[in-house]
């Protein structure tokens, strides 16, 4: 587990962290899409299904989780008329190429040992301030949200953590030990706490000093618990490694027994003869 006691690495990435002009083309992609399938998510929540995936007590292959992401064919499948697709297999290229870049980035950043989320290497999820951003617009672009429901700060971010955890729900069973257990139960509920709404008064703006107060303090402190709470589960199944499945050897009739096919006769008679 992560602690405040832990030395800060000197490591720094191996490639340079994603631009904002990236994430910009990212999202460019995911808009794309959604013309296809209406139901193609924010990169946020995208964001959010990485770091879970990345966790997950089983390495998952990409044409295992991205199907389940974005409803999109694996490779070399044909599109699914009810599903998502890539406009061309260059797109789909491009989006793999900068989401691998950020797969690695998160990795990285969940393998360091950092000891303050201040830190340049510590995981620093891609998230959006939407009711700061609207607060912001000037008074006649703002109406138009007006009696929307906007998500709370990170809120997305969470719901597509805990989306990939209940799409392999085998994978992030509670373990045998009943500490690891405990550690697992506890880590998932401060990301769970996440993926409710921000009810308290606004009080400060998470991503910038002079932005508009939309976030209660209350839900930024939540918000690095749920981080701090990410490497908690990285480093837990790590350490225990995937699971290993039980061997369950078929139990034998005896030869006076009834045979299991069925036929009435006993064992010795039938499928034990031999």
């Amino acid at each position: 587990m992560k602690t405040s006691s832990t030395p800060p690495a000197s490591t720094t990435p191996a490639t340079p962290w994603l631009e904002a002009e990236a994430f910009d083309e990212l999202d460019t992609i995911l808009d794309d899409l959604r013309t296809r399938y209406d139901e193609t998510p924010q990169w946020e929540f995208c964001e959010g299904f990485m770091a879970a995936v990345i966790c997950s007590r089983r390495p998952i292959a990409a044409d295992e989780y991205l199907p389940v992401l974005l409803a999109t064919p694996a490779e070399g499948e044909a599109p699914d008329a009810e599903g998502g697709s890539f406009a061309s297999e260059a797109q789909r290229e491009r989006f793999l190429t900068l989401w691998n870049q950020r797969w690695n980035e998160v990795a990285t950043a969940l393998d360091t040992e950092v000891d303050s989320l201040e830190d340049d290497n510590c995981y620093h999820p891609e998230v959006m301030d939407v009711r700061g951003a609207v607060a912001d617009m000037p008074p006649e672009e703002r109406a138009a949200f007006k009696g929307e429901e906007l998500p709370a700060f990170a809120q997305v971010w969470a719901l597509g953590f805990m989306f990939a955890v209940e799409s392999w729900p085998e994978e992030w069973a509670a373990p045998r030990d009943k500490d690891a257990a405990k550690w697992l139960d506890g880590a998932l509920q401060a990301v769970v706490a996440m993926t409710e709404d921000d009810e308290a008064a606004p009080e400060v703006s998470p991503l910038s000093e002079d932005g508009a107060h939309s976030t209660s303090i209350a839900r930024l402190n939540a918000f690095g618990e749920a981080i701090w709470a990410v490497y908690d589960l990285r480093e837990l199944w790590k350490t225990l490694g995937p699971k290993v499945e039980t061997v369950r050897k078929e139990v034998t009739p005896g030869r006076n027994d009834l045979c299991y096919c069925g036929s009435g006769k006993k064992y010795k008679k039938c499928h034990g003869a031999g």
